[in-house]
């Protein structure tokens, strides 16, 4: 399961957001094999299409697609050389699939800050150049490695060189990892440093209702605003009493489900989805996976013995009205080895 890192200074509202996302937490019986920590959650990805196709096949069980969350502790200024437990922060920073940084843009007095104010693009510039610098010191210690390979004969390490003798200058001009153009080689080589400046990032903008929001840079981008107090306190009530509360209160710009489902694409991951009397459950791939790889995500002995997939569209087979009419309608397609899954399908695989 792939993991969404929560960063930030201290006191931006990193704990009350991740109180307010385990309020959603799913059944962790249903993925085994899961140790969850008290800073780590397993939370649901909110999907209307599946729980139409739970009502369409009338499931007994309806099991979401799920992501994790990890609440890692404020960082601050000089985290790269050990500041405030830094260099702890930064392991687990990377240990995760992409980083999620809360962004102070209120100011309330009885709301502490490390910098006296809030000042939004400081404050992201100092997480960001933290995870710069600890690249930069990964970079230098692995190109005398790859150097001394690469005298002894190593074809494949030249590249490697080559791509550390561009990314250390690029690094040094406060440029993240992830904006370095790169050839497909070389991506592959960068990928296996594990750099923190090369994972997807969100900015979660925090603004508190009933303030101004400071200005926060263009530069900042993709970003989400949410009032995480607010929501904190909505994720206590009831979905009803929550849905009559938002409907009495001001517009506000995004919400934790918005949230939630930014942070799936941002991962870079897609839906398909099973469903029958049993269960409807939906199932996570990362995009442009083949129909035999889907299978495997369901059960290994799925993909080795891929023999085909019938699939539809899920809008379609409830349209249909059945899996039965779909087919007369000639609806669903066979699927082989090669068939790249879409975000939406429904599917049945045949396998031996």
């Amino acid at each position: 399961m792939l993991s969404i890192g929560i960063v930030g200074l201290p006191n931006v509202g990193k704990s009350t957001l991740f109180k307010a996302l385990t309020k959603k937490q799913v059944d962790i019986q249903n993925y085994p094999f899961c140790t969850i920590e008290p800073n780590v959650g397993i939370v649901a990805v909110p999907d209307k299409r599946l729980q139409q196709l739970s009502e369409f096949s009338h499931s007994a069980k309806t099991v979401p697609a799920a992501i994790e969350f990890i609440d890692i502790a404020g960082l601050v200024a000089g985290a790269h050389k050990g500041e405030g437990l830094g260099n702890k922060f930064l392991a687990n920073i990377r240990e995760t699939d992409a980083i999620l940084q809360v962004v102070r843009a209120f100011e309330d007095s009885h709301v502490t800050h490390v910098g006296d104010t809030p000042e939004p693009q400081r404050d992201a510039e100092i997480i960001l150049y933290e995870l710069i610098f600890k690249d930069i010191e990964t970079a230098k210690n692995h190109l005398p490695k790859a150097e001394k390979k690469a005298k002894a004969g190593e074809k494949d390490v030249v590249i490697e060189v080559e791509l550390l003798q561009k990314l250390i200058p690029w690094l040094e001009k406060g440029q993240p990892a992830k904006d370095l153009p790169l050839n497909e080689k070389e991506g592959i080589f960068l990928k296996q440093l594990n750099l923190l400046s090369a994972k997807p990032i969100l900015y979660l903008i925090n603004c508190s209702s009933g303030k101004p929001i400071l200005a926060y840079p263009e530069a900042l981008k993709p970003a989400l605003e949410l009032d995480i107090k607010l929501e904190n306190e909505l994720s206590e009530l009831s979905e009803n009493e929550a849905a009559e509360m938002r409907q009495a209160l001001p517009p506000t710009k995004n919400n934790i489900d918005e949230l939630i489902s930014t942070c799936y694409t941002l991962l870079g991951l897609e839906t398909f989805f099973t469903s029958g009397e049993q269960e409807s459950r939906a199932w996570t791939i990362k995009k442009g996976t083949r129909s035999p790889q889907a299978a495997g995500v369901i059960h290994t002995d799925f993909e080795t013995g891929f023999i085909r997939a019938d699939v539809i569209y899920w809008e379609k087979l409830i349209a249909a009205g059945s899996w039965a009419k779909a087919r007369e309608q000639g609806l669903i397609r066979t699927e082989g080895k090669e068939y790249i899954v879409q975000d939406g399908d429904t599917m049945i695989f045949k396998f031996n």
